[in-house]
């Protein structure tokens, strides 16, 4: 019998990944035409009615954009102290897309935004390592010395080390400009890694995530990712993440 499998419509709607959907049907909180479905392998036919926690859900058309964030914008929705918003910047028919993983409030640089849930837990999972390349300037001369401890792994926090591939633009007596490249997610990895060593980062900017870049955007611009692009960085996504 044709059909969608429970998971892969969960997801479709935007709500969670596939992954997440398998989670919320072993706890039982999926129900199809009135009844609990358990079952992964359910299959949803066009004209079955499928509710999560009590609320029914459609599939979504995925939508993809690259967003240049400039600084002094926090990457999320909604902020109790009141700060501004990547949202400020973007127009209401963009409010419903998530941002994938996270820039701080004095970085800029690239942030993709999609509602596609598989999507976002391929680039944010802790398992995927997925490259994300930053363009770094700090206020001191970095040493050969500190770019072998940045690579063989800083203790930025208890039981979290942090590890980074460093690559030297401009240097002089007083301020150094590095391509930064991080496999992880951890939060302001780069900015802690260099106030542990000493150093001050005087600009941050993302340039690259997986195999997407700033190409084209200027600041504060948001674009649509093309097709091509989209197929281009989920066939790398699935590559890496099968090894």
């Amino acid at each position: 019998m044709s059909g969608t499998r429970l998971n892969k419509y969960i997801a479709s709607s935007g709500l969670c990944s596939r992954r997440k959907a398998d989670e919320y049907i072993e706890a039982g909180h999926v129900m199809v035409n009135g009844k609990k479905v358990k079952e992964l392998g359910f299959l949803v036919q066009s004209k079955d009615k499928v509710f999560v926690d009590g609320k029914m859900i459609h599939p979504v058309k995925h939508e993809y954009y690259r967003f240049y964030k400039p600084a002094g914008y926090i990457t999320t929705a909604e902020d109790e102290k009141g700060r501004k918003t990547i949202y400020d910047l973007l127009p209401d028919n963009l409010h419903h897309l998530k941002p994938v993983g996270r820039l701080d409030k004095d970085s800029t640089g690239l942030i993709i935004l999609t509602n596609d849930g598989d999507l976002i837990n391929l680039l944010t999972h802790p398992s995927v390592k997925v490259p994300k390349l930053y363009r770094v300037s700090i206020d001191g001369k970095i040493t050969q010395n500190d770019i072998d401890k940045m690579y063989k792994g800083i203790e930025i926090e208890p039981g979290k080390t942090a590890y980074a591939e460093v690559e030297v633009l401009d240097v002089d007596n007083t301020s150094s400009v590095m391509e930064i490249l991080l496999y992880q997610g951890l939060n302001r990895q780069i900015r802690k890694m260099f106030e542990h060593l000493g150093y001050n980062v005087v600009s941050l900017k993302r340039i690259q995530h997986a195999t997407l870049t700033l190409e084209g955007l200027k600041r504060g611009e948001f674009k649509p990712i093309k097709p091509g692009q989209i197929r281009d960085l989920k066939n790398f996504l699935n590559r890496i993440s099968a090894n």
